[in-house]
């Protein structure tokens, strides 16, 4: 669709919601909120559908995408869920963890949502309005960050429309995102073990504490060992030179500030790591649109949600 026409940005409210989940029954896409951020939703058993996401998004075909589900029992006809599992979904569902599963034959799943692997990445969000849509569909929802692939992930709606304009047929407002940032990405190994793919909300330190074990290194941002979204080296991109660490800006820096170093914009001033998180993208979607041509990004702590959070401003400048 011609990226020069204004998106349909509608409230997410009981009207528009039926029409979204015809939207998606007949295969189109739409943008939706979650606790994390916007996801561009579209049927996952439809590989016409799922096709849309990546011409949106203009996606890697080798990067697979998340499925949503309205609950375990829905995950479980498409993944095979062990004890581990069990425990993590008991736990942490509906929520900002995604698990990467084997995938039963019978899934009925697109090829295209898990690029051909023998897994599936498989979300229960907590927002209100995906749940409602995964009410009225029935359907499981593939749903990546509602963003142009490589750019920086969407918060509010109107980040969805300025990244993918008419490419995308309905976009419900409900509002900035809690968490505002991605996800954590775990895959449960064969052998017992498992692995963060993507640091989110939910840590490390969380996960241990349910499976008794502390987590394998994972392959990080090794494009031959893709296993779930989020895992390309350079990503969430703000299209601009980004330097880390930045106690103090240069004259051509739009300067994100954390804790006492103010910035132009700061992602907490308290030095709320929690906050930081849900302001991240706000924040470089406005050095983004900024006249400097260069970001310089504060020292953020790396403990609990900072490594999440430094993950993706590692990816920013790569």
């Amino acid at each position: 669709m011609p990226d020069n026409k204004q998106p349909r940005v509608t409230a997410a409210e009981p009207i528009a919601l039926r029409e979204a989940a015809q939207v998606l029954r007949d295969g189109g896409l739409v943008a939706v909120p979650t606790e994390t951020v916007y996801g561009l939703a579209a049927r996952a058993d439809s590989e016409m559908a799922v096709a849309g996401i990546y011409r949106a998004k203009g996606r890697p075909a080798f990067n697979p995408l998340i499925v949503h589900v309205a609950d375990i029992a829905a995950a479980e006809r498409l993944a095979h869920f062990d004890d581990r599992a069990q425990a993590l979904v008991a736990r942490f569902w509906p929520g900002p963890l995604t698990l990467v599963l084997p995938r039963r034959l019978d899934a009925g799943l697109a090829a295209a949502v898990t690029a051909g692997l023998p897994t599936v990445a498989l979300r229960c969000p907590a927002h209100p309005v995906m749940q409602a849509l995964l009410a009225q569909t029935g359907l499981p929802l593939a749903a990546p960050s509602a963003n142009r692939s490589g750019a920086i992930s969407p918060s509010s709606a109107a980040h969805v429309a300025i990244s993918l304009g008419e490419r995308v047929d309905l976009i419900l407002d409900g509002g900035v995102c809690a968490q505002g940032i991605e996800s954590t990405i775990v895959a449960l190994c064969a052998e017992g073990g498992w692995q963060v793919l993507r640091p989110g909300p939910v840590s490390a330190e969380q996960i241990a504490e349910v499976l008794g074990a502390m987590p394998e290194i994972g392959s990080g941002g090794d494009v031959s060992l893709i296993e779930a979204p989020g895992q390309l080296a350079s990503h969430y991109a703000p299209g601009k030179p980004v330097r880390l660490e930045a106690a103090v800006a240069a004259g051509d820096e739009f300067h994100i500030g954390f804790g006492p170093v103010a910035g132009d914009v700061t992602l907490s001033a308290e030095g709320d790591l929690a906050e930081a998180a849900a302001r991240l993208y706000a924040c470089l979607h406005s050095g983004a649109a900024s006249a400097k041509p260069r970001i310089a990004v504060a020292p953020i702590s790396n403990s609990g949600i900072g490594e999440a959070i430094n993950d993706r401003l590692t990816r920013a400048a790569y």
